[in-house]
């Protein structure tokens, strides 16, 4: 397969790092089933194995990229194996600006993120496990006090959907991008009115309240999670790391894995409070963030593709991702 430019960049790239020698074997995985733009690469050497990732053009910003390079490390060398370590240039720089990106090396995690395939309890509590581990790290990252910014992105994002759609705006179905998503899409626009608002009434007790606040993945799902047997040997993906409540990550990961098993969900939740403590308040917002978010996701995607006219590389998947929020949605028949 000939190569692209951007494979030609990953090469110069992989010239700056000492760890990777030049008989290193070098394989295009493209954007391995994400949405953000970025890229990777699989590069093996005869002792080690990397992810080579380039960033989307223009995000992040430097200074975001050496936060959450220094998160990790911490991470890491707080004893956490299943966190990535991150390479040095021959600069001592943990990253690389070239053709327009940013540009990181880090070691290529064993597992596989097979959870769905091979669902067992045990498994759920190591990624819940997983993710208490992390935060206790980083809840001693300058903690803070203060209103959740999850609630308050889903309660500006359902804020402005209404502003759009009672303004007259609705999004132009019969001009897809693409075949795959007009079912989805038109179930999805069904859903959104009395789901948006939904959102809106849920989240308004939570918008001034104060909680504590710290580092988190804020898109710790299914996919990010790799097992090896029952054990989480990779946690992978730290774009999204901002300054949040730990809520976030767990309606992420639960909502991803188990949906609306409530049983699996006090499993989980268990594994994760026996490391990091939960209030009866906390466990409460992690339902309120999980189904607030599913209906903001749907709404999100009708954003991205018809207002926003977003391009994405595989229509297949997006739709599938689009199908797996509206079934949920279903399911609950919320009301306004």
């Amino acid at each position: 397969m000939q190569e692209t430019p951007l494979d030609q960049a990953a090469r110069t790239v992989l010239s700056r790092y000492a760890v990777v020698g030049p008989q290193a074997n070098i394989v295009a995985l493209g954007n391995r089933g994400g949405f953000s733009g970025a890229r990777l690469w699989s590069v093996r050497t005869e002792a080690d194995a990397f992810c080579l990732k380039a960033w989307p053009p223009g995000d992040p910003s430097p200074d975001r990229l050496r936060w959450i390079h220094h998160l990790m490390r911490l991470a890491r060398n707080q004893g956490l194996p299943f966190v990535p370590a991150v390479s040095e240039t021959r600069g001592r720089s943990t990253s690389v600006h070239h053709a327009g990106r940013l540009w990181e090396l880090t070691t290529w995690m064993p597992g596989a993120a097979n959870f769905h395939a091979d669902s067992t309890a045990e498994k759920l509590r190591a990624a819940c496990a997983a993710v208490a581990h992390l935060h206790r790290v980083w809840a001693r990252v300058d903690p803070l006090a203060g209103p959740c910014p999850a609630v308050q992105r889903r309660y500006e994002r359902a804020r402005e959907w209404l502003e759009w759609t009672e303004g007259g705006w609705q999004p132009p179905l019969d001009q897809s991008p693409a075949p795959e998503l007009p079912p989805w899409t038109a179930r999805a626009w069904t859903l959104l009115p009395a789901g948006v608002r939904y959102v809106s009434r849920v989240l308004q007790p939570w918008i001034d309240r104060r909680l504590p606040l710290q580092p988190c993945l804020c898109d710790v799902w299914h996919d990010h999670v790799l097992f090896t047997n029952n054990e989480v040997t990779g946690l992978i993906d730290y774009g999204a790391v901002k300054i949040d409540h730990v809520a976030v990550d767990l309606a992420r990961l639960l909502g991803s894995m188990i949906a609306d098993d409530t049983v699996l969900r006090d499993i989980g939740l268990r594994a994760y409070g026996q490391l990091r403590p939960l209030s009866p308040k906390e466990e409460e917002l992690v339902v309120h963030l999980d189904r607030t978010g599913t209906i903001i996701g749907m709404a999100n995607w009708l954003k991205w593709l018809y207002r926003d006219r977003k391009r994405f590389d595989d229509y297949q998947a997006v739709a599938a991702r689009l199908a797996d929020l509206v079934q949920r949605v279903e399911r609950w028949s919320v009301s306004a």
